[in-house]
């Protein structure tokens, strides 16, 4: 009697190729991950996405203020966890006409025994409204030393695009400020040292 399952037996694929091709989906994976952060970055500092504000030194304003409207600017202050400062807007907002310069101090103590080097980092909400706010002068666009036990006023200066758009009558700048003592450059370490 024949037997009428005379079916092949199935091929079993070749392992070094099925290996191969899964290290090499890891690596692509890895490789996306570790770019994704970057892009976003990119992407942000571009659009002015998720109120990402270009850290860098704004030109004066050269064309006329807008006086027929007024934009409410508010501001927020946090220390990142683990930074002892104290840290606080002198104002907690000021209205600004588009076009008019503004200048608003931020408040900062370093309460603890040695000497600290610090950062801020800006944002903005509505997103949106990132790409109109232009800083002429700001602390965030540098690392701030603050010797043991010392205060200081940080001043940002400021102004709204007159293209700001009509529907954005409130904006908020937030600052988180982060302990940078670590990763200090040098040139801000010798600015805390004592006088020969």
């Amino acid at each position: 009697m024949t037997d009428t399952n005379s079916n092949p037996a199935p091929q079993r694929p070749d392992n070094g190729r099925v290996v191969r091709r899964l290290l090499l989906t890891v690596v692509c994976m890895f490789a996306f991950g570790y770019a994704l952060v970057p892009l976003y970055e990119v992407f942000c500092d571009i659009t002015g996405f998720n109120g990402r504000t270009k850290n860098e030194q704004a030109a004066a304003n050269t064309r006329a203020v807008d006086t027929s409207r007024t934009v409410n600017v508010q501001f927020i202050t946090r220390t990142n966890s683990g930074m002892p400062w104290g840290f606080a807007p002198e104002v907690k907002s000021v209205r600004v006409h588009p076009g008019e310069t503004k200048v608003v101090n931020f408040l900062a103590n370093n309460p603890t025994g040695g000497n600290m080097v610090a950062q801020a980092i800006p944002s903005v909400a509505p997103g949106e409204a990132a790409l109109y706010l232009n800083k002429t002068e700001c602390f965030c666009f540098n690392q701030q030393p603050l010797k043991a036990g010392a205060k200081t006023a940080m001043p940002m200066q400021f102004y709204l695009d007159p293209d700001i758009p009509e529907h954005i009558h409130t904006l908020t700048l937030s600052y988180t400020l982060y302990d940078m003592t670590a990763n200090a450059t040098p040139d801000v370490l010798a600015q805390m040292q004592p006088a020969n």
